[in-house]
């Protein structure tokens, strides 16, 4: 069973940021590893993070939470060094 995609509106700004290739790696990372099995391939995060899971494509980083059986609410993609420190504003 699928799981549904749900993306805070300003991840639209995030992929803004990334190049082109890194995107289509980032895409293809949601489509294979999120929508079939969230997690297994997330690790979940700790601290202030707890409830939330990132999913590693490189250097970058894709932050989300699993709501109930079906959904994956995606809040934040970016770099490493700084995705962890812009994640508060959008919790």
């Amino acid at each position: 069973m699928p799981y549904q995609l749900i993306y805070h509106p300003e991840v639209k700004e995030d992929l803004s940021k990334i190049p082109m290739n890194i995107k289509e790696r980032i895409r293809k990372a949601i489509e294979t590893r999120l929508m079939t099995e969230p997690l297994h391939f997330g690790d979940p995060l700790r601290k202030s993070l707890q409830g939330y899971r990132k999913l590693r494509v490189g250097d970058y980083r894709v932050i989300y939470k699993i709501l109930g059986n079906d959904q994956v609410r995606i809040l934040k993609i970016g770099h490493r060094k700084e995705v962890y420190e812009q994640i508060f504003s959008r919790i």
